[in-house]
């Protein structure tokens, strides 16, 4: 049976584990030598416990990168909401530093891990545009096409400084966040019209 997230057991115990397994990832340095046994062992915790918060250690992982990643943009955006331009400026810029910061911290063996943790980030990411959009549109401007717009401008955010944290030394971040800014800028330029235009 699943368990409920918002219960503030599931709660502690998942919080057990996060700090379990970040402190098993200072101990060995990589993340695919720390085994579902590992965690449970330092989390103090059976694995039965483990398998009723997660599928596997990917959903796991999956779980922990998505929480690293909010906790990270809560520090720079305390309410977690797009309020105008300035503070979509602070995200992007977090996008960037956190996948500059990520990737020095992952050994060649962690690579297999990659995939499964851009993910998490870009759904947290697409789902803090998304509100942004919301909060923002025009009532005629239908759900699917802010959901659209959401997926496009997440991409075009997250795919740009992907790219650019494989070989950050070609260009300052301050100049690629300063030239992403812009673009998503005129992305949104025609739901913030219809917003605008009531």
């Amino acid at each position: 049976m699943p368990v409920n997230p918002n219960d503030p057991r599931v709660k502690r115990t998942r919080q057990l584990m996060m700090i379990a397994f970040m402190e098993l990832l200072e101990q060995k340095k990589n993340i695919y030598s720390i085994s579902i046994q590992d965690i449970t062992n330092q989390a103090t915790v059976n694995r039965a416990t483990f398998y009723s918060h997660f599928d596997d250690k990917n959903a796991f992982l999956e779980c922990w990168m998505r929480e690293k990643f909010v906790m990270i943009m809560k520090d720079k955006l305390p309410d977690l909401r797009i309020t105008g331009m300035n503070s979509l400026q602070i995200v992007i810029q977090t996008v960037f530093e956190f996948l500059i910061r990520f990737r020095q911290y992952m050994t060649p063996g962690d690579n297999q891990f990659e995939p499964l943790f851009e993910i998490a980030m870009h759904k947290e990411l697409k789902q803090l545009l998304l509100r942004w959009l919301k909060d923002e549109h025009h009532a005629s401007i239908s759900e699917e096409m802010l959901e659209t717009t959401a997926l496009v401008i997440s991409w075009g955010i997250f795919g740009t400084a992907l790219q650019w944290s494989r070989n950050p030394q070609r260009r300052s971040v301050s100049l690629m966040v300063r030239e992403v800014v812009e673009v998503v800028a005129a992305a949104v330029a025609p739901v913030m019209a219809d917003a605008e235009s009531l």
